[in-house]
C-alpha cells in the first residue's frame, strides 16, 4: 500500500512478540511452555492483524517456533 505509514522499527508490539517468543522458547520442556507459547501465537495474531507484522512474516514466526516446541518433545 503506497499510502501506509512507514513501519515502525521500535514498535512496543514487535519487541513484545520478541520477548514473548523468547520466553516461549526457554521454556521449552517446562510446564509453563503451554501458556508461555499460547501468549506468543496470540501477541504474533494481534501485531498481523494491526499491520504491524506481514501476515506472511506473523505466519513465519508461528511455524518456527511450533517447530521447536514439537521437535522438543
Amino acid at each position: 500500500n503506497p499510502h501506509a505509514p512507514p513501519p515502525e522499527r521500535n514498535n512496543p508490539d514487535n519487541a513484545e512478540v520478541k520477548t514473548l517468543t523468547n520466553d516461549a522458547t526457554e521454556t521449552i520442556g517446562s510446564d509453563a511452555n503451554d501458556e508461555a507459547v499460547r501468549m506468543a501465537v496470540k501477541r504474533i495474531d494481534s501485531a498481523a492483524s494491526k499491520g504491524i507484522l506481514h501476515k506472511n512474516a506473523a505466519a513465519r514466526k508461528k511455524s518456527r517456533l511450533m517447530k521447536k516446541v514439537n521437535a522438543a518433545g
